[in-house]
């Protein structure tokens, strides 16, 4: 799927790709700090993808989880792949800093999932470049239990029809990835997502107008992200 668009006269036009392909091959392509903001989430570890759900089988309601495809190509990455990361990217965020090996700065983001009793990780840990104190973000996320909006993410949606469908067995919500652009993205910011899995993060480009590069090497899950960024763009056209 491309968005890509160029030059005209003095009026420039969004580039927007997003790529069936390995991020090292993409990343390549880019010359130093091509990118002025990744925001990443790569694979940190293999439960999630061979148990084929995240968490328990059973939701704290007796609810039985969602039953993901095991991903083949789940792969998690080597220094080389962070060198890469930095050497093409001006800031970052990286989820799942805590599992990785690598020298990361201090600057951390939380974000409380507000979980109560679930068998999920109560939080979820990024690494900041752009300060060296710790952020927090709180938003519910826990089966059928979503945060109400990024100003009550705290509290329960109440129409669960409103929710947003899982398709990837660590996908973030979009109010997310709204939040963190919002924050830290300047107007005219290029983004880089180099596992982009469910499109969260390519979603709330398109919804906030930033240009991105995306990459996605499963072509089932790229599949399916396709598909999920035309149902929900279009819903946000239909209410425009």
């Amino acid at each position: 799927m491309l968005f890509s668009y160029f030059k005209r006269g003095c009026e420039i036009m969004k580039i927007q790709e997003f790529y069936n392909d390995d991020c090292m091959n993409v990343m390549s392509k880019y010359e130093d700090k091509y990118f002025d903001l990744a925001i990443v989430d790569p694979p940190y570890f293999k439960g999630p993808n061979t148990r084929r759900y995240y968490g328990r089988s059973l939701s704290a309601t007796k609810i039985k989880r969602v039953s993901y495809t095991v991903i083949d190509d789940w792969e998690i990455p080597t220094a080389k792949y962070f060198d890469e990361l930095f050497r093409v990217s001006k800031n970052q965020i990286i989820w799942g800093v805590n599992y990785f090996i690598y020298d990361f700065g201090a600057g951390r983001i939380v974000w409380d999932k507000v979980n109560g009793k679930s068998s999920f990780s109560d939080c979820e840990i990024a690494y900041c470049s752009f300060h060296d104190s710790v952020r927090l973000f709180r938003y519910m996320w826990n089966g059928m239990l979503q945060g109400k909006s990024i100003e009550e993410g705290h509290i329960q949606r109440g129409n669960k029809k409103l929710n947003e469908k899982r398709i990837h067995p660590t996908q973030k919500p979009v109010a997310l990835y709204i939040w963190l652009l919002s924050k830290y993205a300047k107007e005219g910011d290029k983004i880089l997502d180099t596992h982009v899995g469910s499109a969260s993060s390519l979603i709330a480009c398109k919804k906030l107008g930033y240009d991105y590069v995306g990459c996605e090497k499963n072509r089932e899950i790229y599949d399916l992200a396709c598909k999920r960024m035309d149902i929900l763009l279009a819903q946000d056209e239909l209410v425009e």
